[in-house]
């Protein structure tokens, strides 16, 4: 029996290199831009580190390595946690509001409508009522008439 254990890639190594740098550097709370340099000179490092890697290789491993340090939820201003969430919670507020509001104007369009739609049934039935209180009582006999002899 062989036992055949999986081997990292070259690129594999130097992305979990590179998060393992940017977790210990501390780069998350740096500036964009402070971010950004130290992206390229980290990049460049793992480039010499790991000859293998080709220029493809290592835009692809500067991508992740952006990816990584844009977190999902924003950082606050100073990266604490009662800031984020009360961002959020602001978002969560408006996002509900706008919510509201589109769910409001569908609902009156829909309720226009119906309304449209009862009324034109209704006058409908009136204009059909009138046309046959005008008809005579014999015009309605003789049709009442013929159908029943056709059926």
């Amino acid at each position: 029996m062989s036992s055949s254990k999986y081997k990292p890639t070259t690129l594999e190594l130097a992305r979990d290199e590179l998060f393992s740098h940017i977790q210990r550097c501390g780069v998350l709370e740096a500036e964009d831009s402070e971010r950004g340099e130290w992206m390229k000179d980290t990049v460049e490092y793992l480039g010499e580190r790991y000859p293998d890697l080709n220029e493809e290789q290592l835009a692809e491993l500067s991508a992740i390595g952006h990816r990584y340090c844009q977190p999902a939820i924003p950082h606050g201003s100073n990266g604490s946690l009662e800031e984020t969430a009360e961002g959020t919670a602001e978002e969560i507020v408006e996002e509900v509001a706008n919510e509201t509001a589109e769910g409001t104007a569908e609902e009156i369009v829909e309720e226009v409508a119906n309304e449209t739609a009862e009324e034109t049934v209704a006058e409908i039935a009136e204009e059909t009522v009138e046309e046959v209180a005008n008809e005579t009582a014999e015009e309605i006999v003789e049709e009442v008439a013929k159908e029943t002899a056709e059926a």
